[in-house]
């Protein structure tokens, strides 16, 4: 008998049982559902007109998640405002009548509450959300953070200082959405709106109002709209009580008051249409080749059960198709690559169903009837009841996953909920009684009721029907003679039912030997159990309560891609994603997915540069499957399909194409060219690598990846019950036989290295890409090297580093100079490995987007900043700050399974693990308190000159918009104060222009010059008279 963890845990059966038990609903369709009073959530109103929720929620611990919404979004504008509620939305953060000089961002960050894009507010069509995720295990924290929420109701500044440093900031937030998607979305949503004022009220807005709007016109908005009536406060956290709470509320917002009879919030109609609209947009910068077909309809009313059962049909309708359209994209030249159908409410009162696919090019028009012909099909025929049973069971599971997780919600779910209950009207009735309802009336739910809302999808039901292509291939003649030929085709019951597959019953056809436990230990200070299979295999396992419904996996094995010499490593690279085409787990995906309906699993793999790995989420009453899957993986033998490979090869070729289109690819492959080399490891995949590879040979690498299980460590982590699991575990996983031959059998101090290469000497390059609008992006790369002897300690100095700068870069070109919406700075360790010998180098990436015109000026305070942090070093509180963030997302993971998960992932991958995961976790542990104890802003200093040192080379590459040379070249004038050298290199279509700074102030920056060039720029920017005409020649003999 194994040797069992002493972990005492309630049995699954019982919890199983607690959904099944659940009391049947008494079905009166006619029957009234409560929609006035939210269920589970203290709900009132102030006598100023302000609504509240608030609700003790304890996930995660000591935290409270808030919320200010307001009725009040871009529909409102009037045509000179348009822009208008979202730059309001910016300013509040900027400045109200007790907080200025973004102040609200420092309190935020001083108490580990992170600010950053999208995270702390959204500005929609009919509504501006305010959102706040702080700690509250200081009394005064809750208070003060709905205090900020109360000034945001009736006090923000909206001065016309603070107007014209954030107008750069919300410019760059635009500019980043005029790129091929945001263009393709705008074009769509014009057509699907045309007619109401919707059509044309985006909540970005126009540019020329975001330049040039006042600080008057914002303020006569905000007046105007910005009433207690239209507000509700969310409160959802780990509070002691709720009164407590509810008197916060009152304290802050009850002495305020709205305007005496402010104006009622108008209501815009979108009108129907009969008549079906089509779009066939051109988009050279496409991602792809793309259907969308929308049938716009008003959001369901759930004010009885039979409401609430259309509302189930409707789901399993959309299910359904789901499944169908998925096995079309796995049949023989399939139509498209992947199609599904999903519902979006659009604005206030109305949703769409759009049906969207992405097909390779010239294959549009092939799509949309396929698309079509799906629809009418069910029309027709309607689905089996074979299918509906499959999605019942989906249905089924997904809602008792969530009646077991009921008090495990997370609060800020509860308080998007909330806040879809004020703006929207959207009925809470609580997870109880849907669990009820739910398992009252799918039963009884019909394949034939689900196949009649297909009547609802006609193209005379409000359609709009959207082609993109990055070429003109057809046109909207061809689409409509497509629409007519399919109502024809329906009309004269020219389409044939449905084709169903058999199903087999059983994933696993040849039972597993069961293994043995050879070693088990108790780690306590993890409280984690491992296990020495019989196999080889080592695995860790850890049960946690976090989530009733949620068991996570990993496998590793060292030995990966980097092994590969360039004749095998294009093939190998592609096994995976063949594999998983074929049925890596013994079956063809599309069977696999009706395999697995209503089971709660989904398993995977990944084969990477230094480790392959499988990983699986789940249900722990469904662990038996997730196991069943590995199994498989390691037992089934990969053969190359025709059919398969044929598919997978068309896929991957558009996907190149598509790359190609795109003005940042350019970009990231010559920064990436430029920081690590040119081997084929970092070179992106292109069309004359596709066509080195072999079926086969991927195929045989893929196979040998998982074939040993002696070479791989297993880690669980989540609620499983030892006395269910280890039986399992031995099973299947210790049923894999071990090969005669070791496979893969590296030990990670063997692993190849990828050949990195970062340049030796400094770097200015600017990419000049062909774009539609432009766009411009910022990469500032800096080496670094970690030493053998303190790796542990470095790798979070390094952490804590790029959180320094990314907090100064925000102030400073954010908060103080308004010109960059965001910044990232992050670390990577090259290869991913920190567990090779000897010292191991990487680099901190600095990203941001910004106008292309201040880009060189905005690299240059960057860089200056860098350069004052190592010779002042950073305030204290500014290493306050980061440690109290990396503070409050360590106690936040701690109550994760996957920030377990990847704790004890990395005590194993640590280089100082020698055999014993408890040590190495220990040691860890240890090091993170040490080095956090050892952060003040002296040591931060001599860290950030020790892993970044000044006289270190570093990389600057800048996505530009390509326009003619003289009006390139003469855009570096804002670089004249530091000197220019300009290296031109033409590579069609992109022209790569590298010019380096010459600032002696700054000596670490310092690059040489070219005097034929400076002498070029010279003339240029001084503006000569007929300077082109000298500057042209001399630039033809440097060519030369």
């Amino acid at each position: 008998m194994p040797l069992l963890s002493p972990h005492n845990h309630q049995p699954l059966i019982q919890r199983k049982q607690s959904f099944g038990s659940l009391e049947m609903v008494n079905m009166e369709l006619d029957k009234q559902l409560d929609l006035q009073q939210p269920f589970g959530v203290d709900y009132g109103k102030l006598e100023n007109g302000l609504v509240y929720y608030v609700k003790c929620n304890p996930k995660p611990r000591k935290r409270a998640s808030l919320a200010l919404a307001v009725k009040v979004g871009s529909i409102l504008e009037e045509e000179y405002e348009r822009g208008v509620a979202h730059i309001v939305e910016h300013l509040a953060f900027s400045a109200t009548k007790k907080y200025t000089n973004h102040n609200i961002v420092k309190f935020l960050e001083s108490i580990g509450a992170e600010f950053g894009p999208c995270q702390n507010a959204v500005t929609s069509f009919d509504e501006t959300i305010y959102k706040l995720l702080i700690p509250i295990d200081k009394p005064e924290l809750l208070s003060e953070a709905i205090q900020v929420l109360a000034e945001f109701s009736s006090e923000i500044r909206l001065s016309k200082d603070d107007l014209e440093k954030e107008r750069g900031a919300v410019m760059e937030e635009y500019r980043d959405n005029r790129n091929a998607n945001g263009r393709i979305l705008d074009a769509y949503w014009t057509l699907m709106m045309e007619g109401s004022k919707y059509a044309d009220r985006s909540p970005i807005g126009l540019e020329n109002v975001i330049k040039t709007v006042s600080s008057q016109t914002l303020k006569k908005f905000y007046q105007k709209w910005y009433h207690l009536c239209n507000m509700a406060v969310i409160a959802v956290g780990d509070f002691s009580d709720t009164k407590s709470v509810i008197e916060l509320i009152k304290t802050h917002f009850g002495h305020k008051y709205s305007a005496l009879d402010p104006p009622s919030i108008p209501h815009f109609k979108v009108p129907s249409h009969e008549d079906p609209r089509f779009s066939y947009f051109v988009e050279p910068e496409a991602s792809g080749c793309a259907v969308m077909i929308s049938n716009k309809m008003q959001v369901d009313e759930l004010k009885t059960m039979k409401d609430y059962r259309e509302m189930l049909v409707k789901s399993m309708f959309r299910i359904a198709l789901n499944r169908r359209l998925f096995r079309i994209s796995r049949r023989k030249d399939p139509p498209y690559f992947s199609c599904s159908v999903a519902s979006y409410v659009l604005v206030r009162d109305l949703k769409a169903y759009i049906m969207s696919s992405s097909c390779k090019e010239k294959g549009t028009l092939e799509a949309l009837e396929s698309m079509l012909i799906e629809v009418a099909r069910v029309r027709l025929h309607g689905f089996s009841e074979r299918e509906i049973s499959v999605v019942r069971d989906l249905l089924m599971s997904s809602i008792e996953s969530a009646y077991l997780e009921r008090d495990q919600i997370e609060s800020t779910s509860l308080r998007y909920e909330y806040s879809q209950h004020f703006t929207h009207n959207k009925p809470i009735i609580g997870i109880e009684y849907e669990a009820q309802l739910q398992k009252s009336i799918l039963p009884d739910i019909l394949a034939s009721e689900v196949s009649k809302f297909a009547e609802k999808l006609w193209t005379s039901c409000s359609c709009v029907i959207q082609i993109v292509e990055p070429q003109a291939f057809a046109s909207v003649d061809d689409m409509k003679n497509i629409v007519m030929k399919i109502n024809k085709l329906e009309n004269e019951r020219s389409i044939s039912p449905w084709d169903d597959e058999q199903i087999p019953e059983e994933i696993v056809s040849l039972k597993p030997n069961i293994g043995n436990i050879v070693q088990q230990r108790e780690h306590e200070n993890i409280g984690a159990t491992e296990l020495i299979l019989s196999n080889g295999m080592h695995v860790c396992y850890k049960c946690t309560d976090f989530f009733n419904d949620q068991v996570l996996f990993t496998g590793f094995s060292y030995g990966g891609l980097s092994e590969l010499p360039e004749n095998k490593y294009f093939s190998s690279s592609m096994g995976s994603t063949i594999a998983e085409e074929i049925g890596m787990y013994g079956h063809r995906p599309s069977v696999l997915m009706d395999m697995l309906a209503g089971k709660r699993v989904d398993v995977d793999v990944e084969v990477r540069s230094y480790k392959r790995s499988f990983y699986g989420d789940c249900s722990p009453f469904y662990l038996e499957t997730a196991f069943q899957l590995v199994y498989q993986l390691f037992t089934t033998e990969v053969t190359p399909d025709d059919e398969v490979i044929k598919r997978v090869m068309q896929v991957k070729e558009e996907t190149i194409l598509a790359r190609e289109r795109d003005p940042y690819t350019s970009f990231s492959n010559r920064a990436r060219e430029i920081n690590y080399g040119n081997s084929y490891f970092f070179r992106p995949f292109g069309i004359s690598d596709l066509q080195k590879v072999d079926p086969l040979k991927a195929c045989e690498y893929f196979n040998t990846c998982f074939k040993d299980p002696s070479t791989f460590t297993v880690v669980i982590v989540g609620k499983i019950n030892p006395t269910v699991t280890v039986p399992l575990i031995l099973k299947y996983l210790g049923g894999i036989g071990k090969p005669p031959e070791p496979i893969f059998h590296f030990n990670c101090d063997r692993i190849k290295s990828l050949p990195f290469k970062f340049p030796k000497s400094m770097t200015r390059e600017v990419v000049c890409s062909p774009m539609i609008e432009a766009q411009c992006m910022v990469r500032i790369c800096f080496p670094i090297e970690l030493k053998h002897g303190t790796m542990e300690e470095e790798i979070h100095y390094t952490g804590f580093l790029a959180k320094l700068l990314e907090t100064k870069l925000l102030q400073l070109l954010r908060f103080k100079h308004g010109q960059i919406y965001s910044a990232s700075v992050s670390e990577f360790i090259h290869g991913d490995l920190p567990c090779l010998t000897g010292d191991i180098g990487g680099d901190i990436q600095i990203d941001f987007s910004c106008d292309p015109k201040i880009s060189l000026k905005l690299v240059d305070m960057a860089l200056n900043e860098i350069l004052r942090l190592q010779e002042e070093g950073p305030a204290d509180q500014d290493v306050e700050t980061i440690l109290e963030i990396e503070q409050r997302a360590h106690e936040n993971g701690l109550q994760e399974n996957y920030y377990w998960l990847n704790l004890i992932l990395g005590s194993y991958q640590s280089r100082i693990y020698s055999g014993d995961i408890g040590t190495s976790f220990k040691i860890l542990d240890e090091t993170r308190s040490k080095v956090r104890k050892s952060l003040t802003s002296l040591t931060m200093q001599l860290a950030l000159r020790r892993i970044m040192p000044c006289n270190n080379p570093h990389t600057v590459v800048i996505l530009m918009p390509q326009t003619s040379w003289f009006k390139r070249i003469k855009s570096f004038s804002q670089w004249t104060l530091h000197g220019i050298d300009m290296k031109i290199l033409v590579s069609e279509p992109h022209i790569y222009l590298m010019p380096s700074f010459k600032d002696f102030s700054s000596h670490c920056w310092f690059h040489s010059f070219s005097s034929q060039f400076e002498e070029i720029f010279k003339e240029i920017l001084e503006g000569k008279k007929n300077c082109t005409q000298n500057a042209s020649s001399k630039l033809i003999n440097v060519k030369k």
